[in-house]
């Protein structure tokens, strides 16, 4: 395959780039995507997870550094390590496990992010599969039964919550 740029030398370099579901492939050689200044793995400026981290934190608007307890003129801190909210999204990692304490309220997003989830969903057991399943979907179900009650949508909310009494039974009989 031929670079999409110059058209001479081979793509060496592939990469997609998906924006609100929409895929698009760039196919470039490695003297492109020096010119265009992109990032190649491998070389002294590629790649880091660091950097994609730091990324997805400045990209996101609610990551200031700054938390709901704090004031804005300062910055959000671990008391552990003096590791700032701001240092950690420039490096890309806490500076103690205190940190992860700290910056809790700040996670949530950046997992949700950048895991499309901040719940762990990996396989699951047979054996145990359908318990683990209703559970989950009893947390969703919660979820959304307090989405609605903040919308003051009350008669879906007394359906939700019918749904979770109902599974709840079944969990409960399953035990026994």
């Amino acid at each position: 395959m031929q670079c999409q740029e110059c058209g001479k030398r081979p793509a060496t370099l592939h990469f997609t780039k998906i924006v609100n579901g929409e895929k698009t492939e760039f196919h470039i050689c490695e003297a492109c995507a020096r010119e265009k200044g992109e990032l190649i793995p491998g070389t002294s400026g590629g790649f880091s997870i660091h950097n994609l981290l730091s990324g997805l934190m400045e990209f996101h608007p609610g990551f200031q550094g700054q938390s709901a307890q704090t004031k804005p003129s300062e910055p959000l801190r671990c008391e552990e390590c003096g590791l700032t909210y701001a240092q950690f999204s420039k490096i890309g990692r806490f500076g103690c496990s205190s940190c992860y304490k700290y910056f809790n309220n700040r996670l949530d997003p950046l997992f949700k992010r950048v895991h499309g989830n901040t719940v762990h969903v990996g396989k699951v057991p047979k054996r145990v599969g359908a318990h683990i399943q209703a559970e989950r979907k009893i947390e969703d179900l919660r979820r959304e039964l307090q989405d609605k009650i903040v919308q003051e949508e009350f008669e879906e909310a007394a359906a939700l919550r019918d749904q979770i009494r109902e599974l709840e039974k079944k969990l409960s009989a399953e035990s026994n």
